[in-house]
């Protein structure tokens, strides 16, 4: 009975279509940041090296390289705070977790990209075709 009303609690304050991306592509989370009265998108963009949980607690991992040091951040999938979710490129990997690029640096932190596949939520697709 609990798990059945948590269930419906949780539903309405999921994201009604949530944006589709995996580990290892690269994204560029629009994040929404208050300072003051004012509130302005601020876009951090790196690879997604985890995802985890599940429901209203999904959670991402995003990873980038500021002035040579590793910047990794926890975003929730479902925070009204993510404006937009951008998928740049798509990379193809073999696990679930990429927790060993922290461990590289430079040119061995490049994953092989997937060619051919439409990104969703890519520039592409919001351009009407020309003809």
């Amino acid at each position: 009975m609990t798990q059945k009303i948590m269930e419906l609690v949780e539903k309405t304050c999921m994201k009604r279509k949530p944006p589709r991306f995996s580990i290892g592509d690269t994204v560029e989370v629009h994040c929404r940041i208050l300072e003051g009265d004012k509130e302005r998108i601020q876009i951090f963009s790196g690879t997604v090296i985890a995802r985890s949980g599940s429901g209203t607690r999904e959670m991402f991992t995003v990873r980038r390289i500021v002035a040579g040091e590793g910047v990794e951040r926890k975003f929730p999938l479902h925070s009204p705070r993510i404006a937009k979710i951008v998928v740049k490129r798509s990379g193809r990997v073999r696990r679930a977790k990429l927790y060993y690029l922290r461990q590289r640096v430079g040119k061995g932190t490049r994953l092989r990209q997937v060619y051919g596949v439409s990104l969703p939520g890519s520039e592409s697709e919001e351009q009407p075709a020309q003809s």
